[in-house]
């Protein structure tokens, strides 16, 4: 702090040395000034510069101090401080009342982007029924998948906007893992039928305390993934497993193109898509990050494995019951 004090005072130091060689060029001129009264000013004047110099940092210090621990003392401040301490209060009312006047505006787009999406929800669930009774066969799981990809681009947006309101959104119960990814397996059907995909769940007789609406957003973020990056004929396992502190680990696994490793990092980044993602005009990079940040939000664990060529992992890990307990207190 001190070397910083001395850093911005350094205008004042190069006029003293100034003033001091310009004075000891008189002193050198006039022959009758001794050598001792040289020394003797010089050590004065030094002396008398460095007690000005601690008495200004001890002043700005305690000035600094009380600015920070309480509202701002007017009678601390010159008149010239004063003046600017003014323009600076005028000046950060405006970029407050401004700010507000932003954050008004996204709320109120965020609330016509949420009540567009629900009422695109009814054609989409007529579009459903209309779709199911589509002859022949191949068209209707060509159009459902179409579908499919709709309904997830508009599950993505409306789950964006109440993220930020999670902690009111959500509800916390006990949750039967099996009926939650079973039911996110029946709306990939088609996705799954079209690229010969055979799922494979195992193990999945669990309940977890959590948010099943949340929790089936997460798994559909990465259910699909797994459909989208795997190859035609092969399979996807669903399981669960208890690592050795007694977390419930539910693993969703594919065999599919796989993620290079220089990507992993960065997959649960807001738009990112990835080496792999850039060749496919469908990815949008934001299911994995709204996953990640849902997950976080209900204290449960995101993690993935994945190697090119031989497939990807990801696993939830869910908190045990005592830390529920102690962080929403049921």
């Amino acid at each position: 702090m001190i070397g910083l004090f001395l850093k911005e005072r350094r205008s004042w130091i190069l006029f003293f040395l100034f003033m001091q060689i310009w004075l000891n060029g008189l002193f050198f001129i006039d022959s009758g000034i001794s050598n001792i009264s040289i020394i003797y000013v010089n050590i004065m004047n030094l002396l008398f510069f460095l007690l000005f110099l601690i008495w200004r940092y001890g002043r700005e210090t305690k000035q600094l101090k009380a600015i920070y621990e309480q509202p701002i003392n007017k009678e601390l401040l010159s008149p010239f401080q004063q003046m600017y301490m003014e323009h600076f209060q005028q000046q950060y009312e405006e970029i407050d009342y401004r700010l507000h006047q932003i954050k008004m505006e996204m709320l109120e787009q965020q609330d016509q982007m949420l009540a567009w999406v629900h009422e695109m929800k009814s054609p989409m669930t007529a579009m459903k029924l209309i779709v199911e009774q589509v002859e022949p066969y191949a068209l209707r799981e060509k159009i459902e998948k179409e579908w499919v990809r709709i309904f997830l681009l508009l599950d993505q947006k409306i789950h964006e906007t109440r993220l930020s309101t999670i902690e009111k959104d959500n509800r916390l119960e006990k949750v039967c893992l099996e009926t939650v990814v079973h039911q996110q397996i029946k709306d990939f059907r088609s996705w799954c039928i079209e690229k010969g995909i055979g799922v494979e769940t195992k193990n999945l007789q669990k309940t977890v305390t959590t948010d099943a609406k949340w929790l089936g957003f997460i798994i559909r973020q990465i259910f699909s993934n797994a459909v989208k990056y795997s190859h035609e004929n092969s399979e996807i396992h669903i399981f669960t497993t208890r690592n050795q502190e007694g977390h419930l680990l539910l693993h969703i696994q594919d065999f599919g193109v796989g993620i290079r490793a220089e990507d992993l990092p960065r997959i649960f980044q807001r738009s990112y898509t990835g080496t792999i993602g850039r060749e496919t005009i469908a990815a949008t990079g934001m299911g994995l990050y709204l996953a990640k940040e849902a997950a976080e939000k209900l204290g449960l664990t995101l993690k993935v494995d994945s190697q090119v060529g031989a497939g990807t992992t990801f696993t939830i890990q869910f908190p045990l019951e005592n830390q529920y307990i102690q962080s929403y207190g049921m």
